[in-house]
């Protein structure tokens, strides 16, 4: 829950009083402005589905309120309802046209459903009223991203950085575009730099992590995973890198701890238990790692034919 500074208390406050003054002497609803600005601290409190309320509220009273609308469905996509977030982007599109942030965040809800042609086109729109719309760059580049066309998402993420130098998530996103073209050396400096503005950005010390991975330096993986996961102690995909890390170099048992830990988070990981079947054939376990073997198959998790040739081998057993 991030800390208000003392000028937003302050108008909090103010907010409040105002909002009791009107409901205790006069028996008033409040206005369109003051349900939305409700909503508005509801939010950015995380209390997503309490802003929801104020926003309707606001939308209720003036059904051509463009903002409440545009808030509303922002407050959606953070709970990734995203088919009620694109009908809000909808009526405040129908409303204003020209409204850029709209066309932005509906891109963003389309991407994250998968419907990459209507992402696009919106990023376009909004770039096209706004070409210095970092944010719009930053978006499109995650859905290039997305499709593997990850040169084209590092222009866009360049131009975002050309344009803001402290957008911290575009220095971390292009750093993972240069990891999936194992351009790793380039990486770590874009990880570094987002590290540099904002020290507690768990995603930029997991994907450093994976770059030192990917370049054999796993000791300086599992710092940068382990400090991922000390920022974000529910880090699924950290703690399932840095058992890797460990499998690597043969600390099995932690390697396990961390397997365990993915599933807790997540009892269907299938790959999970396969990497923990693997770390258990490290200890000679053989009996813990066919169950996890056998686990993994009924998640649906393709099993390596080498590792399972080694494992019948060493174990001699068929499963």
């Amino acid at each position: 829950m991030r800390s208000f500074g003392s000028k937003e208390i302050i108008q909090w406050i103010v907010l409040i009083q105002a909002v009791v003054f009107c409901l205790f002497t006069a028996g008033c609803a409040l206005t369109p402005e003051e349900y939305n600005k409700l909503g508005i601290a509801f939010n950015e409190e995380g209390e997503y589905d309490k802003a929801i309320l104020e926003y309707s509220k606001a939308i209720k009273a003036n059904p051509l309120y463009a903002e409440a609308f545009f808030n509303r469905g922002r407050a959606y996509g953070s709970l990734r309802q995203y088919d009620r977030a694109i009908i809000d982007f909808n009526k405040v599109l129908q409303i204003y046209p020209m409204y850029a942030e709209a066309y932005n965040n509906r891109g963003a809800a389309y991407g994250a459903k998968g419907l990459y042609e209507q992402a696009f086109a919106d990023f376009n729109k909004a770039l096209e009223m706004n070409p210095k719309y970092d944010e719009a760059y930053v978006n499109r580049g995650l859905v290039y991203y997305d499709k593997g066309q990850y040169n084209q998402a590092i222009t866009d993420y360049s131009r975002a950085i050309s344009l803001n130098q402290k957008f911290t998530e575009a220095y971390c996103n292009r750093g993972a575009a240069y990891n999936a073209i194992n351009q790793c050396d380039k990486a770590i400096p874009d990880f570094n730099q987002a590290l540099g503005l904002n020290p507690k950005y768990a995603e930029a010390y997991f994907n450093r992590g994976r770059s030192y991975a990917i370049k054999g330096q796993y000791v300086a993986a599992i710092t940068d995973y382990s400090k991922a996961v000390e920022i974000n102690n529910n880090f699924d995909r950290a703690y399932y890198y840095r058992g890797r890390a460990y499998g690597v170099i043969g600390e099995y048992d932690k390697a396990i701890a961390d397997f365990n830990r993915v599933i807790a988070i997540n009892a269907r990981d299938g790959e999970a238990y396969c990497n923990r079947g693997v770390a258990y054939a490290g200890k000679r376990q053989f009996d813990k790692a066919w169950e996890d073997v056998n686990k993994a198959v009924n998640l649906g998790h393709q099993i390596p034919r080498d590792f399972l040739r080694a494992l019948r081998a060493a174990s001699g057993k068929e499963g």
